[in-house]
């Protein structure tokens, strides 16, 4: 088979990571001095003229929230009857358009306030804009915009440095991340909790762990309170870094300053004990968290199952798998159960399509996260054409793969050795505007490992550089492998 003939297949022109822009009605000016959509009906100012200004505008931002469609015909609608809508109208447009990754629109109507006169976009537009940017790791547009924010006179706020933060730590980008902590130092930004959680983030992912400890001291002393994601973040920063007793540490603390753990505390202490291979205190936890009626995060699963399933403990899965029945998670269960079948000696769910039919048997909801599961699950056993389907599936339910999701796939070909095709989705992520981030170069590197083109895994942790984005530690350890080896080849 050709290389690349699956991606081709399947991720062109099937995965649409940009979608195509829904125009708005073009806008003119009317002689009353407001303004027209011309593609609405002529009768369209006739039927709304009776409407007052305050009906459309509270409209348009009740229901951007949940009905976007709706909120974007009520805009047109007022545009016909000649009147504006308001700045924060048009700011939770943005926003919802940005978040439902639809930003083709979202700067559609930033670029229209600019243009009609009247208020000018502030910080809050933009900001609305670079989130739905920064979520869909489009880095380079959002650097753009920064730009274009900087030439119209406004002003980043904190929410501006926040948000860079987040997303350069999350890629991996630590030389991005300290330039925004020193603009925000030089502009007498504080950092708050949510700063400080980023930051132990940072770190944790830079091998800084030490660092992360001492985050504790300094946010006490500037009067910045420890909540529930500076605690998840230092114990998953002990238990990357197998501190797992220091990580137990953490948590009876965080318990005896009455600060009630989440799904996310609960999900770093089983997968780090897991790691390890603690079952017995990681099921512990397991049964703990269903315990305090918290819902179980189909995320985890894959870690126990693949834990359980090497020791051949399948009786010990159904048991897990009963106990959810019966406490009441019915949502979790479907999913658990599909897992287990995915990983199962039986093989009874191996299709994609059977899978996700399952779950709608079960009238079970379909978000991003459980096609990320599902996908996972495949890629860790390198089934590639299921894990392509699952993307297939997800985008037929109107949500497009993102980062996350292509990063899976790249994993997926690289466990079963299929470094072309690989290379092939790692170049469609580039094509399509994305910004790869440290998982996606990581992830290549070890398929070029796989199949031993060690001269490829060095360009790859050269590019990963001129990127920006900062080598994570099983990055440097292929790369010193990569490199050991092609020296003891050159030798012998």
């Amino acid at each position: 088979m050709d290389a690349h003939y699956l991606v081709r297949r399947h991720l062109h022109p099937q995965l649409h990571l940009l979608p195509p822009l829904q125009r708005l009605p073009p806008i003119r000016r009317c002689r009353r001095g407001g303004f027209t959509a011309v593609a609405c009906c002529s009768t369209a100012a006739n039927d709304h003229q009776e409407r007052p200004w305050e009906s459309y505008d509270r409209d348009i931002q009740s229901h951007a929230g949940s009905d976007l469609a709706r909120s974007l015909r009520l805009l047109a609608d007022m545009q016909a009857a000649g009147m504006r809508a308001s700045n924060a109208a048009y700011a939770r447009l943005i926003r919802s358009l940005a978040r439902a990754g639809r930003t083709l629109e979202a700067e559609a109507l930033l670029l229209e306030m600019r243009h009609l006169g009247g208020p000018f976009p502030d910080a809050a537009h933009y900001n609305a804009l670079l989130e739905g940017l920064l979520a869909r790791a489009h880095l380079r547009l959002a650097d753009r915009l920064l730009l274009q924010m900087a030439d119209d006179g406004v002003p980043r706020n904190r929410r501006t440095y926040m948000l860079l933060l987040d997303a350069y730590a999350r890629a991996g980008r630590l030389e991005d991340s300290w330039w925004v902590l020193g603009q925000m130092k030089r502009r007498g930004v504080r950092l708050g909790t949510a700063g400080y959680s980023t930051l132990v983030r940072l770190y944790r992912d830079n091998g800084m762990w030490k660092k992360a400890t001492d985050l504790v001291m300094e946010m006490q002393e500037v009067g910045v309170e420890l909540d529930v994601k500076i605690y998840n973040g230092l114990i998953d920063t002990f238990g990357k870094y197998g501190q797992l007793a220091d990580a137990r540490r953490v948590f009876e603390k965080m318990r005896a300053e009455g600060i009630k753990p989440d799904i996310a505390t609960w999900n770093a202490l089983i997968r780090w004990h897991c790691r390890v291979g603690n079952m017995k205190r990681a099921l512990r936890y397991f049964a703990a968290m269903q315990e305090e009626g918290m819902y179980p995060d189909p995320k985890i699963f894959i870690t126990i199952i693949s834990r359980l399933g090497e020791q051949g403990k399948w009786d010990e899965l159904k048991r897990l798998f009963d106990k959810m029945r019966n406490r009441g998670f019915k949502d979790s269960g479907a999913v658990y159960a599909v897992l287990v079948d995915i990983y199962g000696q039986y093989g009874l769910f191996r299709d994609a399509r059977e899978c996700v039919a399952a779950l709608k048997a079960e009238k079970l909801r379909l978000t991003p996260s459980i096609f990320c599961v599902l996908a996972n699950a495949y890629a860790q056993q390198g089934l590639c054409e299921q894990t392509v389907c699952v993307l297939q599936l997800m985008e037929a339910e109107g949500i497009e793969p993102n980062l996350v999701m292509l990063n899976l796939l790249i994993n997926a070909f690289s466990t079963a050795g299929r470094h072309l095709e690989a290379l092939a989705v790692f170049q469609h992520i580039k094509d399509s505007g994305m910004s790869p981030d440290v998982v996606t170069y990581t992830t290549l590197m070890k398929a070029f490992m796989r199949v031993k083109r060690f001269e490829k895994v060095l360009e790859v942790y050269n590019e990963m550089e001129r990127a920006g984005c900062t080598p994570d530690r099983k990055a440097r350890e292929m790369l010193h492998d990569a490199t050991v080896t092609m020296e003891q080849m050159r030798y012998y």
